[in-house]
């Protein structure tokens, strides 16, 4: 283990020093090997620095150490309940001294007293996220539906005051109308003074000598509505719709945050949709695919004459172009594409059955005569 630096070397102060001394010592240390100074922090270091301070400001400590040095402050030797460290860096060293170590490092790292008047002024009202399904064919080409929908509403009777009328609206007597209140802390610089939020008013600088009977001083009351909502064409699943002024109530007149929807859209029995374009399954008669035949194909927009070629084969894809979704933004349609499925019929009459034996008799009288050909051919 490493052996330990002497106290006064780690303060940089002589033997000799003052209280007063010692506490600008530490405070100049602290605030330089603090771990939340990203420049020249240093957790071991500060910690070396607290626990010198911690002994040589305690006039006790410091006698005990003067004489036997650190074996009087090893873990053996310590009193547990006097440990100074127990608790990491949230304990306070400064004892009796009630020194704010928090309030000193908020100040050195941007904190400070601005937290409670920032907390006691008009805040925005939270975002309210809601899922609304919606039919496959209206995220196509666009609608306005309507939800039903509750929230927080401005009092109707009050406006907002949360007082039954504004006469019995007062300024605050204890923060003056500010918000908030004026209160001192120590530090290790002396005395700071802070702003707190007015625990009377809760930070509106209001106060009300009696309440509207139908808020009852809340400000707010639920509402619901029947929302009307404008879906626009050619919006997918996860995509979102903002309401404005629809969300969560403001605080201390801080307006209301906004209702977000979020679109799910419910599956099609036919079309299947990837980012802009649509794909559907064909059935067709094996006949058609093996003759060729035009045929009204279904898309999102109508039907559509498509030319299916003879001797199309089972799962062919064919592709429809500009016929798929118009992009939201772009207007730019995406394509389509049909996959052939051939159908092949369970039970022939027997004209069919002739038919069809004929033609493989035929096809096949064809395929031995190509082969006695070409066999014919090799021993010319």
């Amino acid at each position: 283990m490493a052996e330990k630096r002497d106290l006064y070397e780690v303060l940089g102060i002589k033997k000799t020093a003052t209280k007063d001394e010692i506490k600008s010592a530490y405070r100049k240390l602290a605030k330089k090997y603090h771990p939340d100074n990203k420049e020249t922090g240093n957790e071991a270091k500060f910690k070396e620095v607290q626990e010198a301070y911690d002994i040589l400001f305690d006039d006790n400590k410091k006698a005990t150490y003067d004489q036997f040095g650190h074996a009087a402050f090893d873990q053996a030797g310590r009193n547990p309940g006097a440990n100074p460290f127990s608790g990491g860096f949230s304990g306070n060293p400064f004892g009796d001294e009630g020194i704010d170590l928090g309030d000193i490092f908020s100040s050195f790292f941007g904190g400070g007293s601005q937290r409670s008047t920032r907390q006691s002024g008009p805040r925005r009202g939270s975002d309210v996220i809601m899922r609304v399904k919606v039919d496959f064919m209206d995220s196509i080409t666009g609608r306005d539906i309507t939800v039903p929908y509750t929230y927080d509403a401005t009092c109707p009777t009050c406006g907002g005051t949360g007082a039954k009328s504004a006469s019995h609206v007062h300024t605050c007597s204890n923060c003056g109308g500010k918000g908030y209140v004026k209160a001192q802390k120590r530090t290790l610089f002396g005395a700071v003074e802070t702003q707190e939020t007015c625990p009377v008013c809760n930070g509106t600088g209001k106060t009300i000598s009696e309440k509207c009977p139908t808020c009852n001083g809340n400000t707010y009351v639920r509402t619901k509505i029947d929302l009307k909502v404008h879906v626009p064409a050619g919006i997918s699943s996860g995509q979102q719709i903002r309401v404005s002024g629809k969300g969560g109530r403001g605080h201390n007149g801080g307006p209301s945050g906004d209702l977000i929807i979020e679109v799910i859209v419910k599956p099609d029995s036919k079309f299947q949709r990837n980012g802009n374009d649509i794909s559907m399954e064909l059935p067709l008669d094996f006949v058609d695919a093996i003759l060729g035949i035009k045929i009204e194909v279904p898309t999102v927009y109508g039907n559509v004459i498509v030319n299916i070629p003879s001797g199309t084969q089972p799962e062919t894809t064919i592709r429809m172009k500009g016929c798929g979704v118009k992009d939201l933004k772009t207007q730019k349609p995406g394509d389509q594409y049909i996959k052939i499925k051939v159908q092949v019929p369970k039970h022939l009459t027997k004209k069919q059955r002739e038919t069809l034996e004929s033609y493989k008799a035929e096809t096949l009288n064809k395929t031995s005569e190509s082969k006695f050909d070409k066999l014919k051919k090799k021993f010319k």
